[in-house]
Parts: structure tokens; sequence; C-alpha cells
């Protein structure tokens, strides 16, 4: 049986392993997304808090510092403001590209402004440096720091190359790497050095983490020219109407003829998209199989993150995080 099959599917699995230790970080999250002057901040953090995400990436800090035997709280800290930090970055993506749909309900800048969105996304940030800071640790710090910078390098990234055809894969990789794969990594970095973990352990799980949110991001790429609008929480082709040059487009231009990268250029580059087009675009990434390559490389990033696991703890949650890393991948198996 699929893990999609399955009854309980791993991050329900892990969340049912995690209650109660998630069941404080929510009511740290609401404590501290409050506001006493500005009662539009906890409108809208509540309407994209509540809205049925999975918490995964504040799932794998708590995971990751329950299986180093972690005793404290100040993990709680950690994964509240990984979620705050991933919460900000969706209120300004979706102001970024000016979406209207986020985990199957309307965007908090569709219901309220952008300015609302982009005002709120930066008290969320400056609240997560507060719990950062709470925890007492300088490289807690850095770690979390460090990966908000590259989240927002990643997205201006981005910017440029999204719509550029020169776009190759190694640029696509430094792209999902920032705005993706580098919160899941410093979550589960951080779960490790709050464990007080050996150094190869923390270095190890910073690789799962990466792996992971990699093929994460390429499964989501891939969905949104295969997939359900239910399944991605987003309208199926969202992408190639905003524009986006993904890795099944991007293997797809490598491939193409002089006629289709022309197609290619007006649809992506210069955005002159007709009725039709995305019908025509599907029907080229099955003549190269870009599909079917995609899907090959989010697999070879699940493997990545699961051969990381290896020298961790054996148990409970190793198991679960080796199964989330298949999880991910899936629905393109």
């Amino acid at each position: 049986m699929s893990l999609d099959d399955a009854s309980e599917k791993p991050h329900d699995r892990l969340g049912r392993y995690l209650a109660s230790d998630l069941e404080l970080v929510n009511a740290l999250i609401r404590e501290r997304m409050a506001s006493e002057h500005a009662p539009r901040i906890p409108e809208v953090t509540a309407h994209l808090v509540e809205a049925g995400g999975k918490r995964l990436r504040p799932m794998l800090t708590l995971a990751v510092a329950r299986m180093l035997g972690y005793e404290g709280d100040n993990h709680l800290r950690l994964a509240a403001t990984v979620e705050f930090i991933h919460t900000a970055t969706l209120l300004h993506d979706d102001v970024v590209d000016e979406s209207a749909q986020r985990r199957g309900r309307p965007t908090a800048n569709l219901l309220w402004d952008n300015k609302s969105s982009v005002l709120v996304g930066d008290y969320l940030l400056a609240r997560s440096f507060l719990l950062m800071v709470e925890t007492g640790s300088l490289r807690v710090l850095q770690i979390l720091s460090q990966a908000s910078a590259t989240i927002a390098e990643g997205e201006v990234l981005q910017l440029t190359a999204a719509r550029d055809l020169a776009t190759d894969e190694g640029i696509y990789l430094q792209v999902i790497r920032g705005k993706t794969a580098a919160l899941f990594a410093a979550a589960c970095e951080v779960g490790a050095v709050i464990a007080a973990a050996p150094e190869d352990q923390i270095e190890a799980l910073r690789t799962y983490g990466d792996a992971l949110g990699v093929s994460f991001q390429i499964v989501d790429d891939l969905l949104d020219y295969g997939g359900s609008s239910a399944a991605i929480g987003k309208n199926v082709g969202d992408d190639f109407r905003e524009r986006k040059l993904t890795l099944p487009v991007i293997k797809a231009v490598a491939a193409a003829d002089a006629e289709e990268r022309e197609f290619w250029r007006r649809v992506i580059e210069k955005g002159r998209q007709q009725d039709g087009d995305l019908q025509r675009a599907l029907e080229l990434l099955e003549r190269h199989d870009a599909l079917e390559a995609t899907r090959i490389e989010a697999l070879r990033w699940a493997e990545i993150a699961k051969s990381s696991l290896e020298t961790m703890p054996d148990g409970e949650v190793r198991a679960m995080l080796t199964d989330l890393a298949d999880y991910v991948v899936a629905r393109v198996r």
C-alpha cells in the first residue's frame, strides 16, 4: 500500500506523536501573534496560521529534538519561530506573486490588502527574532537569521530567473534551496543544536532538511502541471499562468526545437498567453519526458534525505522522518 493510500499519513502520525508539544507550540503562537494596539495583526495571522497547514517545519524541529533526547523547552520556542518565519514568507510571497488562493482559501492580501500582508509579515519576522533570543543560543540565532536572509535572497533571485529562458537547472536549484529548503534545513539543524548533538549529527540533519525541502518543492512544481487543486492548495497551472520557469519547463526548454523555444519565449518571457497555451505546454512537457525526468529528480532528493538519517538514533522518530521523505514524493511515484 502506498503512503498516499495509508489510513494515517506520516505527517499525521508525527503530529500525533508530538501532540503535547504541538499544543504548547500552538498556544505560544497564539500568544505571540497577539497585538495590543493593532487588532488586524492577529486577524491576518490567524487566517493563515489556522488555515489547516500541516505545521511540517515546526514538527521537524520538535521531532529532531525529541529523537536526540532533548528535555528542555527551548524546542517549543524554536518551533514557533520556524512557523512565524514560514508564515511571514507566505504573506510576502502572495503579494509578490499576486496570488488569490493559499491552502485552499483566499489569500490574506485578497481579503485585506497588500499593505496589511506585508506589514503583518514584518511583524511576525520581528516576533520570530524575539523568540530566538529567548533561547540564549547565539548559534541558533545565527542559523535562523541566515535562513531568513537566504529565503529572501532566493525569492529575489526568482524574480529575475523565473521568466528568463536562460535559467538552467543549477539556478533553479539555487532558487528552491533558498526559498523552500533553507527553512527545512534550519528547522532540523536548530533542533539538533538545542539538543547539543554531535557536529556530525547536526550536519546530517541539516542535509536531511535541505534534501527534504528540495524534493518537496520539486514535487510542488511538478504537481502544478498534473495535480489537483485540492492536492496542491492552489489552482492547477498557476505557475504557468504566473510565467514561472520551474524544473519541468526548464527541462522541456533544454530539449526544445526552434519552434518550441519560440512558444516558450512567448508564454514565459513575453507573457503573451492565449487560450490553449496551457494544453500546448503540457503536450511539450510530455513530448520531451520533462515530467518524468522531474519526477526522478524529486525521488533522488528524497533518497538523499533518507540516507542522511542513517547515523541517527534508531527508533520511532527516525522511522517517521524516513517515512516523511517517502511521503513527500508519494504522489508522483
